[in-house]
């Protein structure tokens, strides 16, 4: 990253690092939750959901993670340039994508009873 622009607060920059940190950790707990939705035994879904299911959460979870650190990145340069903040463009998308997930599962629960 170049060092263009004036040194932020401390704080500012450790607060960044934590989001990105957040992401990260954000990341691994959708690919725990893909790894186990695969891992269901056939009596709970139909194996295709189940498959649907575990691949949208993977795949939720790489996007968090490849946009982790430009994410960080763009914040640490606004933060020198004492510019706004980039909007967090993942956020809706991983929002809507584990609403996506959660709905599905709860209609798969209440069709199996």
């Amino acid at each position: 990253m170049d060092a263009h622009g004036n040194e932020p607060d401390p704080r500012f920059t450790l607060a960044n690092e934590r989001t990105f940190l957040t992401w990260l950790s954000t990341s691994l707990a959708l690919s725990a939750g893909g790894v186990a939705m695969a891992a269901v035994s056939t009596d709970v879904f139909v194996p295709w959901m189940r498959t649907v299911l575990a691949v949208t959460l993977v795949s939720l979870s790489a996007l968090s993670a490849a946009m982790a650190y430009p994410r960080w990145r763009r914040v640490q340069r606004a933060l020198r340039s004492a510019t706004p903040l980039p909007p967090p463009a993942l956020a809706p998308i991983l929002g809507y994508g584990v609403a996506l997930v959660a709905v599905l599962a709860l209609i798969l629960i209440l069709l199996g009873r």
